[in-house]
């Protein structure tokens, strides 16, 4: 069982680079051992190479003492300053609209003196150990505006919806001299950091005195500098609020009346934040040990082993070193962004529907057990808030329990296929993270002839996108090992690293959609979802795109007429037989789980060579559900040939060359037989020609 948890401040480091380690355990651990590992292989399948983990000598290798570090979950925001301090006589206004209803106190608005909170769906005011109730219940889903005011002898709540109704109020005496400090003013949480509220709070002002007269003292303006922690203050004061724990900004206000989708074009209707009493940035542990890395160390996927004093399972927390400088011409672009939107994935646990959605009974492994015991790390981009709203933000400043050895659902367990298939090849590839190359762009790539994808690059930032053309503008190759890659975008945070955004927006095979009017991410301003929707389909990147999807059965490739065009002839040399991939971990194949498909009506360019396409496929392989315009019943693949994964070579006409599998299984078909098979030598061939320095000339009359 599971005992002990970690993370670390970044996820990937050059030598010299500081890494901090945070660490958590249970409170029965006393001490752990820490040592540092190399990883390849990740997954224990029996048919597979098992685990492959090597000791590296480290500074912080050793025993260290262990202790238990909260998680304070659930987002606010804060006022601190002095300003506060001093206002015996006060008002408060707000305008909320809550989207959950339940008997935990849910608070509004509050200091270390009084609190307004939702409990069953009444008001409350307490102050000096006493409490007033509202007589009128607030409804959930519809804007009310409250107002606190305190005239130095009595306190006064009063609330109203603003879609009409009876206003109500309530009072409480006021200490003798009033509220002489207000040291802190939380939003959404009380002066702990708990009991927070679900829903939305737009248009906070405070006065120094009497409502509305004269300017406010403060304004808290909601709708400004959208992708910041900071939101300013347009009173007198200049008291700037603090965001925690990343509540959802860009989202409709009380003045939104659909005549907008975007808010930069009238942020006024924006003037809101969505809060969640389960959002979570950052869990703000302490270092338990750093450590600076070395030189000397090759780029690979290490981590740091924790074991507990006492027994349990090892924990692994995992770093991405990088070269000072290209040691190799591939680099494997490692799918983080994929990693955090799948982060603590817990539908398996949840759903009684996950058996049919999988076709068989899902596996549940130990770190499944231990996020059902610990709901303060976090969930994934595939499920919804307390209030059935969707969850768009998610942060690897948390322990990733699917970011480990054995997990399951998880991308970064099948990259492990991937990483020890270079190994037993001998295919030098340093590493680059989905964050590196988002934050340096095309620099990131300098000195790479070959960029290599992992199994599964879904999530996909702008930059990342436009780095990636750039590389194949200055003649640059790509080597594609996943399926449904590319296919949604995503923001980072412009200043906290390691926290992604997600809009799932109009179409697209997804668990939530964004509401109405918040499609555009708060982080970067950009329209959200589909990058097929956003006028770039992974076809005019990578040749093929997403098709469709099924997890019962993989199925073989079989070589199409192109195959035998001199142009893709490198491919299969010694690759036997007319069928590629008859065998495979993931389903028994090369061709499974979520396929992608050639198709120039989306930009695939038209000389590309479709060498090899799967087929045989079930019922249970669908179709995508953005080309399933109006219900049908061909949607299973037996009925629909567009439920198929085409392996696509094509020249980019810049000297360089894209080969693309379109098959998340393909990474899990490389270990059988011990490398030795179809795949992995189709695998090893696209590899090494396209990391040559050869160009590839365009064909005749081809245009790129």
């Amino acid at each position: 069982m599971r005992r002990i948890a970690g993370y670390t401040d970044r996820i990937s480091a050059r030598p010299g680079d500081r890494v901090g380690f945070k660490v958590s355990a249970d409170p029965d651990v006393a001490r752990y051992r820490a040592d540092l590992v190399r990883l390849w292989c990740v997954d224990d399948h029996r048919d597979g190479p098992g685990v492959e983990e090597e000791v590296v000598p480290a500074s912080f290798a050793g025993d260290w003492p262990a202790r238990h570090q909260p998680v304070r979950l659930g987002s606010a925001m804060e006022v601190r300053g002095a300003a506060l301090i001093g206002l015996p006589r006060f008002a408060l206004r707000l305008t909320f609209l809550s989207t959950l209803e339940n008997d935990r106190p849910q608070t509004l608005a509050a200091t270390d003196q009084w609190l307004v909170a939702l409990v069953s769906g009444t008001l409350v005011l307490e102050a000096g150990g006493e409490r007033a109730t509202l007589s009128v219940p607030v409804l959930p889903n519809r804007w009310w505006q409250l107002t606190l005011a305190c005239d130095g002898t009595e306190l006064r709540l009063s609330a109203g919806c603003q879609d009409g109704g009876r206003d109500t109020s309530a009072s409480l005496p006021a200490p003798p001299g009033g509220f002489a400090r207000l040291p802190l003013l939380t939003f959404a949480c009380d002066s702990t950091g708990c009991c927070c509220f679900n829903g939305k709070i737009a248009s906070p002002q405070l006065w120094d005195g009497p409502l509305a007269q004269g300017a406010s003292f403060a304004s808290w303006d909601l709708s400004a500098d959208m992708g910041s922690l900071q939101v300013p203050d347009r009173g007198t004061q200049g008291l700037t609020a603090y965001l925690v724990n990343m509540p959802l900004r860009a989202v409709t206000g009380p003045l939104w009346d659909g005549s907008v989708q975007d808010w930069h074009v009238n942020p006024a209707h924006y003037d809101a934040i969505h809060f969640h009493d389960d959002d979570l940035g950052d869990c703000g542990w302490q270092d338990d040990f750093t450590w600076q890395v070395p030189e000397g160390l090759e780029s690979g996927v290490y981590a740091a082993r924790l074991l507990p004093e006492g027994g349990g399972d090892a924990e692994y927390i995992p770093l991405f070193l990088r070269p000072s400088t290209p040691a190799a011409d591939a680099v494997f672009l490692v799918s983080t962004c994929t990693y955090m939107a799948y982060a603590n994935y817990r539908v398996m646990n949840r759903s009684n529907l996950y058996e049919m959605y999988l076709g068989q009974v899902p596996e549940v492994v130990d770190s499944d057990l231990y996020l059902n015991l610990h709901p303060e790390l976090g969930d994934s981009l595939y499920t919804t808030h307390s209030d059935g709203s969707g969850m768009a933000i998610s942060s690897r400043l948390r322990p990733i329990l699917n970011m480990r050895p054995n997990s399951t659902l998880s991308a970064f367990s099948d990259d492990g296929w991937i990483w020890s298939f270079l190994r037993h090849e001998g295919l030098a590839c340093d590493m680059l993270t989905d964050e590196d190359l988002d934050r340096e762009g095309v620099a990131a790539l300098a000195g790479y002839r070959l960029v290599v994808t992992g199994n599964h690059p879904e999530y996909v930032s702008t930059r990342m996108w436009d780095a990636l053309l750039a590389h194949r503008a200055a003649g640059g190759s790509l080597l594609y090992l996943g399926g449904n890659g590319f296919y949604w975008r995503v923001a980072f945070h412009t200043e906290v690293p390691g926290v992604i955004e997600l809009r799932r927006a109009e179409d697209g095979s997804r668990p939530w959609e964004s509401a109405p009017g918040e499609y555009y991410h708060a982080f970067t301003g950009e329209y959200g979802g589909m990058w097929r929707r956003c006028g770039r389909p992974p076809q005019t990147l990578l040749g093929i795109g997403f098709s469709a999807s099924g997890f019962d059965i993989s199925r073989p490739y079989r070589r199409l007429p192109a195959a035998a065009d001199p142009r893709a002839a490198f491919l299969f040399e010694g690759v036997d037989g007319d069928q590629i991939g008859t065998e495979g971990l993931a389903g028994g194949g090369a061709g499974g789980q979520e396929i992608d498909r050639y198709d120039t009506a989306l930009g695939s360019p038209r000389h590309a060579l479709v060498v090899a396409r799967s087929d045989g496929h079930t019922e249970e392989m669908m179709i995508s559900k953005e080309d399933m315009p109006a219900a049908n019943y061909m949607i299973g693949a037996p009925d629909n040939p567009l439920c198929r994964a085409d392996l696509t070579f094509f020249e980019t006409g810049a000297g360089g060359a894209v080969v693309s599998t379109g098959s998340i299984a393909w990474a899990a078909a490389l270990p059988t037989r011990r490398f030795d098979n179809p795949v992995a030598r189709l695998t090893a061939n696209a590899f090494r020609r396209l990391s040559d320095p050869a160009a590839f000339p365009l064909p005749d009359g081809a245009v790129p």
